[in-house]
């Protein structure tokens, strides 16, 4: 989800997956909006949410904004640091202690970490990255693979 403040504006809108009508009531469907509509002023910030279980919270500020270069496609990636964390490893704190025991191979939970990212992720290394691997989805399409027959 995210949460947006436009330039001179009293309220935060929250554009995300609205998924329970009286919880999330107030929460426009990021299929029907851009965010460009929001998020246009170089200095402004907006607030990105993304797991509410683990609760990763991240601070977007846009830097600027550049022209269109032809034959490219956007949206794209032009620079970044280190994997993401892996999905369910228990928020910042759990990132931090697993990064710790992986920096550690003699702690006693090493190996069966090793083994857990393995399945997932083969041999992840937290300090990979390259901005030519990242895909950016498309979310509607994205919804309907991870709602198909809740909501559809």
């Amino acid at each position: 989800m995210f949460r947006i403040k436009k330039p001179r504006a009293k309220k935060i809108t929250e554009i995300g997956i609205p998924m329970d009508e009286e919880f999330d009531a107030n929460v426009l469907a990021s299929w029907d909006e851009y965010l460009s509509d929001y998020f246009f002023e170089p200095g402004q910030s907006i607030v990105y949410e993304y797991d509410f279980g683990d609760s990763w919270e991240h601070d977007i500020i846009l830097e600027g904004i550049l022209l269109k270069e032809k034959i490219t496609r956007y949206p794209r990636c032009i620079d970044g640091d280190r994997a993401c964390p892996p999905e369910d490893c228990g928020g910042v704190y759990g990132y931090q202690n697993l990064l710790e025991i992986l920096a550690d191979p003699s702690h006693e939970e090493y190996e069966s970490m090793v083994t857990w990212l393995s399945g997932w992720y083969g041999n992840y290394n937290p300090e990979d990255f390259d901005c030519k691997n990242i895909r950016f989805d498309n979310p509607k399409e994205r919804w309907k693979r991870a709602f198909k027959g809740r909501y559809i």
